[in-house]
């Protein structure tokens, strides 16, 4: 990364504004900042570098408004996959420190990222399915979860995690089950089926376990989605849960399990795409499970992201959150860049979201591991791990540009969007303001940040993603 700064200090700044006063100048003075640039197709990768000054006065404004806020923010970052684990400890124990802390640390070459998603259980970028509770009996079960076990995760994702959590003990963590073991389904197998209605309690008790046992290894789960694309039975593994049951299962057995147990992790619905926002607004709807619900998890694969603020509308008490987008090997700086930002880091938060996650932490050059019949394997991590090099790749870039800088805790302020500029404003616990904005015209945009008293002004070149922090 590219360090060089603007360096005026508070006393030349006081001084510079006393020299203004003095002169009668009206001018607003631009003050000490913080500007960081993605410019893929000048070769600029998130560097900070020295913002342009324009003399023009009438170029386009960007006018903050921090009295008007939305939502806080939770936090951007990745799901940490069985393989992304894996690939994590093939490094050696110095590589693998060092690209730790360069995600989750807090100093200046570092992007701070302060959220993961983790898999209940197999995900499709596990070397094979499995679940915490697998039978060797095809026709057995175990309704009192005697054979309970956090199974393989014990030898990747949980000591990669704790080493996480060394690097920042504030990350929180979201977990999504891709199926429940095959035992409790009607088809018996990994892949697609539904949840059996007998095992729904016992399925609710198993969730309780995952979240007591996590605990026990030192990991907070903040936050559980019920299923992971509960309409798309066709992953390995999979499950298809319509709205109706996933209602039912919250409010009949999920919600006061987690009660009767003391458990605060929040409950959060849907996690799916966003064409079908009617599956969270039904399962909201039900009068039993609405109290348990803390909000809904949306992904980008279909529909516009526009749809999570129609579910906000709906029921504006409870939260959003955008979970999983993938990025297809070999990826496209150029392409995937510009395209993430504008609907992920810029457009969920528009509307209404509290996370932006990407699928997934990290990859090989091979693509592996995934599971057969229907594992992803085209997906690309944030960064490429081969031996001890490391290659940064396109969701690396996009989260970084908010991250690094978006606080937990943040408030989303209001900002007006210019016609090529999408944005989006936020003020942090510390006091400062935050602007991320995207060119996404085919021509070079002058604009100025207006807030108050503070002006600063900017040249972004199409596709280019700048971060200013005032």
């Amino acid at each position: 990364m590219d360090h060089s700064s603007l360096t005026m200090t508070k006393s030349q700044f006081l001084l510079a504004a006393c020299v203004a006063t003095f002169f009668g100048c009206q001018k607003p003075i631009e003050p000490t900042q913080e500007y960081w640039l993605t410019d893929p197709k000048s070769g600029i990768l998130f560097q900070k570098v020295q913002q342009d000054h324009i003399s023009e006065d009438s170029i386009p404004e960007i006018r903050i408004d921090s009295e008007t806020t939305y939502q806080a923010m939770d936090g951007f970052g990745f799901t940490l996959s069985q393989g992304s684990a894996k690939h994590l400890l093939s490094m050696s124990d110095s590589a693998r420190t060092s690209i730790l802390q360069e995600l989750f640390g807090s100093g200046e070459q570092d992007i701070r990222v302060n959220y993961l998603r983790l898999a209940v259980a197999a995900s499709d970028l596990n070397e094979f399915p499995f679940s915490y509770n697998d039978l060797a009996d095809s026709l057995a079960t175990d309704p009192e979860l005697e054979n309970f076990s956090l199974s393989y995760d014990t030898l990747d994702v949980i000591p990669v995690l704790k080493q996480i959590l060394s690097i920042n003990p504030e990350l929180k963590i979201m977990a999504s089950p891709w199926s429940p073991p095959k035992w409790m389904k009607d088809n018996k197998d990994t892949r697609g089926g539904s949840l059996l209605p007998e095992f729904e309690a016992v399925y609710a008790n198993y969730l309780v376990r995952y979240i007591q046992e996590m605990a026990k290894n030192g990991i907070a789960i903040d936050a559980l989605t019920i299923q992971n694309e509960p309409l798309h039975p066709g992953n390995n593994p999979s499950l298809l849960m319509l709205p109706e049951q996933q209602a039912r299962f919250i409010g009949q057995h999920l919600g006061p399990a987690f009660q009767a147990a003391g458990i605060l992790t929040k409950i959060i619905v849907y996690d799916h795409n966003a064409d079908r926002p009617d599956y969270p607004i039904q399962v909201l709807s039900d009068s039993i499970a609405n109290p348990y619900i803390n909000g809904s998890a949306f992904h980008l694969y279909g529909g516009q992201i526009e749809a999570l603020t129609e579910v906000h509308q709906a029921f504006p008490d409870k939260n959003i959150y955008f979970t999983e987008q993938w990025v297809g090997a070999p990826g496209s700086l150029e392409g995937d860049i510009p395209w993430h930002v504008k609907n992920l880091v810029i457009g969920a938060p528009r509307n209404w979201a509290k996370t932006v996650l990407e699928w997934n932490l990290s990859s090989n050059p091979e693509l592996t591991p995934h599971t057969d019949r229907g594992g992803c394997d085209r997906c690309l991590g944030a960064i490429t791990i081969e031996k001890n090099i490391v290659v940064r790749n396109p969701a690396y870039y996009v989260i970084a540009h908010a991250s690094k800088f978006v606080d937990a805790g943040s408030t989303r302020v209001d900002s007006n969007e210019l016609p090529g500029l999408a944005n989006v404003a936020y003020i942090r616990p510390d006091g400062k303001k935050v602007l991320i904005a995207l060119n996404h015209s085919e021509s070079p945009i002058q604009f100025a940040i207006q807030d108050k008293e503070t002006r600063i002004t900017a040249t972004l070149n199409p596709g280019a993603t700048g971060t200013w922090v005032w």
